[in-house]
């Protein structure tokens, strides 16, 4: 390799290494908790409250054709709704997507079944229109178990928060409001729950009640025990940092416990891509050159 190409692959490496340091440095410094503070302060200056977390939705123009055209009763709309906020998904905007995909799901299907296989293959279109159908409540599921896994495995993180915020003086209402805002890049599920927590305690709602809508809309049974330990601290008066921290431990053992059950499990599923994908290999690569060496004696 001569002088001038090893001197242009050094050169390049440091301006992509230095281009991609920057980039990266601007993204976390506009995400810091500094940073996003200061945004929500902007907006005070000519008396316009900043929220992210809207309890009543402006209407759409651009989708009203498109919700007429779905076929949805309002209870159908409503558990659809109660499905895709369990995901993460609180718009209305994403319920009608969400029906419009399903509604299009089988026609791409069929239409993409009968591109590859003909129409000749009936029994591949009406296979292809049954995944497109379906694929959108698959989908919905695994957002919804990827969105209680984070969770899970945030709400340890919250508690502690919650613990030392009401510890150092601050009431329950004002510590959810801390630790949003501090959980924000870690664990924005949670951090995005415990904000609509605090909106709907601005808008009215009792504060146990918020919670127990926090738990109707994850369908976590961690956050379900700890609104229910919530509930009995209200009834009898007890000390709300010292159960909160008892209810911290306990999910922080369960978090470890997860990962040793999914650490557990990884020799067991290593077995089949050893199996199928490297051995195979490894049997060309060592017996080849003894079965060539076999066929040419």
């Amino acid at each position: 390799m001569s002088m001038v190409l090893t001197v242009s692959l050094v050169a390049t490496f440091i301006c992509v290494a230095l281009f991609s340091h920057l980039a990266l440095s601007q993204l976390f410094s506009w995400t810091t908790p500094e940073r996003k503070r200061l945004r929500d302060l902007e907006p005070a200056s000519t008396g316009v409250l900043r929220d992210d977390t809207q309890l009543v939705e402006a209407p759409i123009p651009g989708l009203r054709q498109l919700s007429k055209a779905m076929p949805k009763s309002p209870q159908e709309l409503g558990r659809l709704r109660r499905r895709l906020g369990a995901a993460g998904y609180h718009d209305l905007r994403a319920a009608i997507y969400f029906s419009a995909a399903r509604f299009a799901g089988p026609c791409a299907g069929a239409a993409l079944a009968f591109v590859i296989f003909g129409f000749d293959s009936f029994l591949m279109i009406v296979a292809g229109a049954g995944i497109g159908y379906f694929l959108p409540v698959f989908w919905l599921k695994r957002k919804i178990k990827a969105r209680q896994k984070a969770i899970e495995n945030g709400l340890p993180d919250a508690l502690d928060l919650l613990i030392v915020c009401i510890e150092a003086g601050s009431s329950l209402d004002q510590a959810v409001v801390k630790a949003s805002d501090e959980l924000e890049i870690t664990h924005p599920a949670v951090a995005y729950e415990l904000r609509l927590i605090t909106t709907e305690i601005r808008a009215g709602k009792p504060r146990l009640e918020a919670f127990r809508n926090f738990a109707d809309r994850t369908e976590v049974p961690d956050v379900r025990s700890l609104v229910a330990m919530l509930v009995q601290t209200d009834r009898f008066g007890t000390s709300v940092a010292q159960a909160l921290r008892i209810h911290a431990e306990t999910s922080r053992t369960k978090r470890r416990q997860r990962a040793e059950e999914r650490a557990a499990k990884v020799g067991v599923k290593l077995v089949f891509p050893l199996v199928l994908c490297i051995f195979p290999s490894l049997y060309v690569v060592i017996l080849g050159p003894l079965a060539i060496a076999v066929y040419r004696l």
